[in-house]
């Protein structure tokens, strides 16, 4: 069964829903450019025996709406100041692309809220060149600024960003999406092989793994977890 919540943080009201049983390990799982906290439905259904999944509509998505300003590491603060909402000290972060990146900063600025991490086909900080569409005709169920914002941040990554992934001290697993993805791949197992405590593998399903190929996703989050300590 699914809840619906709302945490009034700073400049901000964030939706967010939770999958699973009460007394399940703690996983806040963020969602990609165009995503939404629904996007997590299937995995916290595969998860649900073991894990409590929160997932939020980050900012400018879904029922959280536009916010005045966006970039990553305003994420990773609504992230943060989401777990101190729910009372949440210790968790498991799992993003996918630029919800990565925000996973990623979190987990470096605060070490001792996130327990484990799951990187899925995140961007590495390194410039991109990404392009971005044509904004799409009609309503959107984000705002485009923020989309916008995202990936101008992503073709133009601070170099902290890449120098700090040496400091990430969290169990982490780094899920590739192999040839077919659009980010660069050797860039992406150069990020996994920088962080210290960080394994690699790679479904091949291109960048959006979790929609494309669930099953085998939700098997190598599951195995990852069982195999942590606690």
């Amino acid at each position: 069964m699914m809840e619906i919540g709302y945490a009034d943080l700073p400049g901000l009201r964030m939706a967010y829903r939770i999958w699973g049983r009460a007394d399940g390990r703690p996983l806040v799982a963020l969602h990609g450019g165009t995503g939404s906290g629904e996007s997590w439905a299937a995995l916290a259904a595969a998860l649900r025996a073991t894990t409590r999944t929160y997932a939020p509509d980050l900012r400018g998505y879904g029922a959280t709406g536009p916010a005045d300003a966006y970039s990553l590491e305003l994420v990773r603060d609504d992230v943060r100041g989401l777990l101190d909402a729910l009372a949440l000290t210790r968790v498991t972060v799992l993003g996918h692309s630029s919800g990565a990146v925000a996973a990623h900063l979190l987990a470096r600025a605060s070490p001792d809220r996130v327990a484990a991490l799951v990187l899925v086909e995140p961007p590495p900080p390194v410039p991109l060149g990404l392009r971005l569409p044509p904004r799409p005709a009609g309503p959107l169920p984000y705002d485009w600024a923020a989309r916008e914002a995202v990936v101008a941040e992503l073709n133009a990554p601070p170099p902290t960003w890449w120098e700090e992934l040496t400091e990430i001290t969290a169990p982490t697993l780094v899920v590739a999406g192999g040839p077919a993805s659009h980010l660069p791949q050797h860039e992406l197992a150069r990020m996994a092989a920088r962080i210290p405590a960080a394994r690699l593998v790679t479904v091949e399903a291109g960048h959006a793994v979790p929609a494309a190929r669930p099953a085998e996703f939700a098997a190598a989050v599951r195995d990852f977890l069982a195999a942590l300590p606690g």
